[in-house]
């Protein structure tokens, strides 16, 4: 379990880099940890990390620009879809997604409405 944490802890140093050159001595530095740990779950995760490297980096160099946003509303837009099981009207469906997507809603104030006196 310890072992689990440092690693996620020297993860989450490539993303606290002040540069891309000292990110990518950090990410080095994982490398080396994560083959000397001996674990196969890590050494699946490095390989993994490995793969994604200049993506992972490319938040140094892009100055921490990311589209995760986007890809999390394109994941709310696929869940209401599915969970919808077919929705027969545009309208709704928007609606529907506007909700999901925690729209602020602009409404009017509601009347106050009078109460009836029923004379007992």
């Amino acid at each position: 379990m310890a072992t689990a944490w440092q690693g996620k802890e020297l993860l989450r140093a490539v993303y606290a880099a002040d540069d891309l050159a000292h990110a990518r001595a950090t990410l080095e530095r994982f490398y080396r940890w994560a083959d000397g740990v001996g674990l196969a779950e890590l050494s699946r995760l490095a390989r993994t990390v490995r793969a994604w490297e200049a993506e992972i980096l490319a938040f140094h160099a892009t100055g921490g620009c990311s589209n995760g946003s986007t890809e999390a509303v394109n994941l709310l837009v696929k869940k209401v879809k599915r969970v919808g099981h077919g929705f027969r009207n545009f309208t709704n469906y928007r609606l529907r997604l506007l909700l999901y997507c925690g729209v602020a809603w602009q409404t009017h104030r509601t009347a106050r409405l009078r109460a009836r006196s029923l004379g007992w």
